[in-house]
């Protein structure tokens, strides 16, 4: 068979004749030939197979920057390419999923505040980061104060100045008034204020990928009766209440979406080969949605803030026995911290915790 003009090419592929020239334009796509008389395009049948595949990554929605990646000569590198595409478009439709559960929730209470029968409450918190006992410096930034709590987890080049860039974008929470019903907005806005920090960071390097500097970020804010949170990435929260340990946030990696998916158990996720493969995170040219919700507080409940340094490290048991047996703020982090490296500290480590407390009434 000989060369096909772009308009035979185009019904035998799925792809629209000025498709095929944008394709052309960007070199994603190039025809075997061009007529030198009269410019037509023309296309050899052995690019089927290729312009077929760009017709079926299309329809599932990949950007052509990406396809780009995908429709190259290693099989398996596009195999893991499409894998990770979709991985992130299930977190970003599970997490728009998770925002209208809440916002179906949050709308249909009559009083968002607590009640003047409700029991006045306080807050206890401390954190601790640590270098753990492999890596060379420390990408981690951990920070409490008397209404923010924070964990990011930097990583590339300029992981620590990144990941401390995102909290520091925050710290103005922490003296500011914070009325119950703003929460979230003013959460989501310093959101903002740290991607524009990270990229900031990022920015200061020269020919890398633009996600190759990033960070995660996960963080509460104290109104004084509720907890607002954001979360981005693989660090976690998790809520002790009543001596259960409950994790609270979702991670964001292309293992829990294989998991989420039913193609991977808790078990073989521990040992897959891309447990740390990040499918959201803040960076320098990310646009994916953080996760958001706001918790009720009550008297007794325990908040554990931490870093994978300590979550993919430690067993959960162990975790749960830790902040069960150790009263104080301040020597649970010591204790958590000295958990990781016990296991061997392969990272960074860091951790936040914050005891809700009822207060002696006047």
């Amino acid at each position: 068979m000989g060369l096909l003009t772009i308009g035979a090419f185009a019904k035998a592929c799925g792809l629209s004749p000025k498709a095929l020239r944008l394709y052309d334009e960007l070199g994603l796509l190039p025809p075997a030939r061009v007529d030198p008389l009269t410019g037509y395009r023309l296309y050899a049948p052995e690019q089927l197979e290729q312009a077929r595949l760009v017709a079926w990554l299309r329809r599932l929605g990949m950007p052509l920057a990406r396809i780009r990646r995908v429709a190259g000569p290693d099989a398996g590198a596009a195999v893991d390419e499409v894998r990770a595409f979709w991985a992130q478009v299930e977190a970003d439709t599970a997490a728009r999923r998770d925002l209208a559960a809440f916002l179906v929730d949050h709308l249909s209470r009559k009083d968002p505040t607590m009640s003047s029968n409700s029991p006045s409450v306080g807050i206890r918190y401390a954190a601790a980061s640590d270098t753990g006992r492999v890596r060379a410096s420390n990408q981690d930034t951990a920070y409490a104060g008397s209404r923010l709590f924070a964990v990011a987890d930097g990583y590339g080049a300029h992981g620590a100045p990144a990941s401390a860039a995102a909290i520091s974008a925050l710290k103005h929470l922490d003296t500011d008034a914070v009325p119950v019903g703003d929460v979230l907005n003013l959460l989501d806005d310093a959101v903002d204020r740290a991607r524009q920090a990270v990229h900031g960071v990022a920015g200061t390097g020269t020919g890398a990928p633009a996600d190759a500097v990033g960070t995660t970020l996960t963080a509460m804010l104290w109104t004084g009766c509720q907890l607002g949170l954001v979360h981005i990435g693989d660090s976690r929260v998790y809520l002790l209440r009543d001596e259960e340990l409950f994790q609270i946030t979702h991670d964001h990696t292309v293992v829990q979406s294989m998991i989420d998916d039913g193609r991977l158990t808790p078990e073989e996720a521990a040992s897959h080969p891309q447990r740390s493969l990040l499918v959201r995170a803040l960076t320098q040219s990310a646009d994916s949605a953080v996760d958001t919700g706001l918790h009720d507080a009550r008297p007794g409940d325990r908040y554990l803030l931490c870093s994978d340094g300590l979550s993919a490290v430690a067993a959960t048991d162990d975790i749960h026995a830790v902040l069960t047996r150790v009263g104080e703020p301040e020597q649970a982090v010591r204790e958590l911290v000295a958990l990781a490296n016990g296991s061997g500290g392969p990272d960074n480590i860091s951790c936040v915790v914050a005891d809700v407390v009822e207060l002696a009434q006047r």
